[in-house]
């Protein structure tokens, strides 16, 4: 049995929570896996996980084994690095999670340029508007927005991109012009289902918080489903400019209620706290933290789109 590799697919297992989702990443077999992490609990006469038909579980031997593979695994690439052109030439895949429409519209357009200068680094970009657990679903990486609850991850913060009220003009010249939230209550509002209040939209005035109720026909916990709503003139929401800036540069979208509107959403980059970060992982998040480093909130953002 050759530990380190027994050692990697018990940690990618852990990741995963899959032998055959492992298999088919290391292009293995399931029985394969299986065998590997059993002789690996046989050499070291403990048991690491609990297997029943629908998860795996880890022991808390097992919890305490994974914490010190990581780190094991972390040391081998960093001394290969010392070593060999992976110092100068990062490889490996990349597992990245956002949501969808910040991924299509400020991802993928920057991934040429990502390759050009990191040819053997490769993405697997997981697109999904709800919150993944990094260890479980094996993500490196993900781009998280607004406030960040207090975890184990590592977030460093990318940019900040301010809230904006908008409509398409169509929608504006059928229904009228809002000039006060609280003349929201008379528009057919899009609902974000995905924020904590659903039949509320907070605002500022006056330094103070003012919340209006506001409803309509059309809710969705997707912000390409929201974005493509506003575009197509069935109501009016408020949003990130990351989301409808483009859009509203372009006259698809007017922007009301300027005065109103709350402070900025913030945008980070998360990932598991370690000793080490994989080359591959930390060149993927500089590069993307040089990308947005003239976003911020003084400029609105607007060199970006953000």
């Amino acid at each position: 049995m050759d530990r380190l590799s027994a050692m990697n697919m018990f940690v990618r297992v852990v990741e995963t929570g899959s032998f055959s989702a492992v298999a088919k990443e290391l292009n293995s077999t399931q029985p394969t896996i299986s065998k590997n992490v059993a002789e690996l609990e046989q050499w070291l006469g403990a048991k690491l996980l609990t297997r029943s038909t629908r998860s795996l579980r880890l022991t808390e031997t097992g919890t305490d084994y994974y914490e010190r593979c990581v780190a094991i695994l972390q040391d081998v690439e960093e001394a290969e690095q010392v070593v060999g052109q992976l110092q100068t030439q990062p490889k490996g895949l990349v597992r990245v999670s956002a949501v969808v429409a910040f991924g299509r519209l400020h991802i993928v357009p920057r991934l040429q340029a990502f390759f050009d200068q990191y040819p053997d680094i490769k993405v697997d970009l997981r697109l999904n508007d709800r919150v993944v657990d990094l260890v479980e679903e094996g993500i490196d990486v993900a781009f998280r927005m607004g406030d960040l609850p207090d975890s184990n991850l590592i977030a460093r913060k990318l940019c900040s991109s301010p809230i904006v009220t908008v409509a398409s003009p169509e929608y504006l010249k059928r229904n009228g012009t809002p000039q006060h939230p609280s003349d929201l209550r008379d528009h057919n509002y899009i609902v974000y289902s995905d924020t904590g209040r659903r039949e509320e939209t907070a605002f500022q005035e006056g330094g103070k918080p003012l919340y209006v109720r506001v409803d309509g026909n059309l809710s969705t916990n997707n912000t390409e489903a929201m974005r493509t709503a506003l575009i197509s003139g069935l109501g009016i929401s408020r949003g990130p400019r990351w989301l409808i800036g483009d859009a509203i540069a372009g006259g698809e979208l007017v922007e009301i209620l300027p005065d109103y509107q709350p402070g900025a959403m913030g945008i980070h980059v998360v990932y598991s706290s370690g000793r080490h970060l994989p080359s591959k992982v930390r060149c993927f998040i500089e590069f993307f933290m040089d990308q947005f480093k003239h976003c911020s909130l003084i400029c609105g953002c607007a060199d970006e789109g953000l």
